[in-house]
């Protein structure tokens, strides 16, 4: 096992990792920026480092500041949590070659999954179904374009450097495509620091369905269920769950089984996400696989008992799952609520300071957030503030004891999403387990998107 390790990320997920260092006695190391300088996990970690100014270009992007700290620090390993570096095939090979273990999948794999185009080519020879999509990120918008126009309108453009929602616009014709393509070139750019894009055909009104691997450097592979992902908004997700309820039970086997096949086709190990969408009419198709933990993660752990930061490390310290497949066993139903500090309607970003804040408790109830009463939300970074996770023994008892949650969740002196997510909650499909990504758009039609904009998948 490692002696220290630094954990290259900040807020909630930064947090995350130190429990689960702190249980495994290790060490931990926090890098943090000039405006993350009080935060709570500089606080928690046994030492901490500032790595530059607070753009997020100059300090959590920041290759060589981050490797600069990890060798200062003399730590054996990284962890890079979500977003950021996590899924920089570059860092994880300068973490390497510097002698640190970088804290997630082989090079290889990350790089392969983070070009679009090579990762649906190796799904399909895997035999996953695919969604048709251009063969390698598009140079310019006349390439997209021409290619648009070969594959038909609708389609998908998305940054082929990352996900979670950064980069990422729908259009529905020729004339929305220039603005399209220079917005989401630009936050590919800002999110990842590629403005790559790629395109592929849209899928309207689908289910996004996930489904957690876990994998060690033995060729054991695991599956631990699948989450429902579809209230998005601009491709970011609001609440997740699992089981999701929507699907059969033939239908999951399939996903589950689609999920392990693509991953063993690449020897994966770490943790790691096998994205599908799932259309009206019942077929799935994958994604894209997220070479990461996912933000999403608590509700997995929730119904499998099993902490998926601490695998992540045993994996990485090159030891062996301790279970197998038929180890996993599922218990009860899981919701995770995402609580960002935006306006409810508008969805505006409302960062400032927050003059209280107390965090709903009782059984079932955990909530994992860096926030704080006094605490400052700054405008550098993303506006999630905290996750609600609820886990019962059925969905109906599951919904209940978020709607409690969210009722006694104080947060004043920013606006927040609150409103929103017990909004989400209340409304008639998603009470009843039928829904798609469009959900957001029926509860605020007066802030849709336009269509180069509109979330969809």
């Amino acid at each position: 096992m490692f002696q220290s390790i630094l954990i290259a990320n900040r807020g909630e997920i930064a947090l995350r990792i130190i429990w689960a260092c702190r249980e495994l006695g290790v060490k931990t190391v926090a890098v943090y920026s000039q405006a993350d300088r009080d935060s709570l996990h500089v606080s928690f970690a046994d030492e901490a480092i500032c790595i530059g100014p607070p753009p997020a270009v100059d300090s959590y992007l920041n290759i060589p500041s981050v490797i600069s700290a990890a060798e200062i620090m003399g730590v054996d390993a990284i962890h890079p949590g979500y977003g950021f570096l996590a899924e920089n095939a570059e860092f994880a090979e300068i973490c390497e070659s510097c002698g640190l273990t970088f804290i997630g999948p082989s090079t290889d794999a990350i790089r392969d999954m983070g070009d679009k185009a090579v990762a649906r080519n190796t799904m399909a020879a895997a035999g996953l179904p695919i969604i048709r999509g251009s063969d390698g990120a598009i140079a310019d918008e006349n390439e997209a374009a021409t290619f648009a126009e070969e594959i038909g309108y609708p389609v998908l453009l998305k940054a082929a450097a990352g996900g979670g929602g950064k980069g990422m616009r729908v259009v529905l014709t020729r004339e929305e495509l220039s603005n399209a393509f220079r917005t989401a070139s630009a936050e590919a750019e800002a999110a990842f620091g590629s403005r790559d894009i790629y395109v592929e055909k849209y899928i309207a009104r689908p289910h996004h369905i996930e489904v957690q691997l876990l994998g060690d450097k033995y060729g054991n592979l695991v599956h631990l269920g699948e989450r429902e992902c579809s209230v998005q908004r601009k491709y970011q997700k609001l609440v997740e769950e699992t089981p999701a309820p929507a699907l059969s039970d033939e239908l999951r086997e399939q996903i589950w089984a689609d999920a392990v096949k693509g991953a063993r086709a690449i020897d994966y190990s770490s943790a790691g996400t096998m994205e599908f969408l799932v259309d009206p009419a019942g077929e799935h198709y994958f994604m894209e696989m997220n070479t990461r933990i996912q933000v999403e993660h608590p509700v997995t752990e929730q119904v499998t008992l099993v902490d998926l930061i601490k695998q992540q490390i045993h994996v990485a310290a090159g030891e062996r799952l301790p279970f197998g497949q038929p180890d996993i066993k599922f218990r009860g139903h899981s919701i995770e609520c995402r609580v960002n500090a935006e306006h409810p309607e508008t969805l505006a970003p409302s960062p400032g300071q927050i003059t209280a804040f107390n965090v709903p408790k009782g059984p079932g109830v955990r909530v994992d957030t860096a926030a704080h009463e006094a605490a400052f939300i700054s405008p550098y970074y993303d506006s999630m503030i905290a996750k609600v996770i609820v886990h019962a023994f059925n969905r109906e008892e599951a919904l209940v004891r978020m709607r409690r949650a969210l009722s006694m969740f104080v947060i004043q002196g920013i606006d927040t999403s609150l409103p929103l997510l017990q909004r989400i909650l209340d409304h008639p499909g998603f009470t009843a387990g039928d829904y798609d990504t469009h959900l957001i758009d029926e509860l605020l039609p007066a802030t849709r998107p336009k269509a180069a904009e509109r979330a969809g998948s």
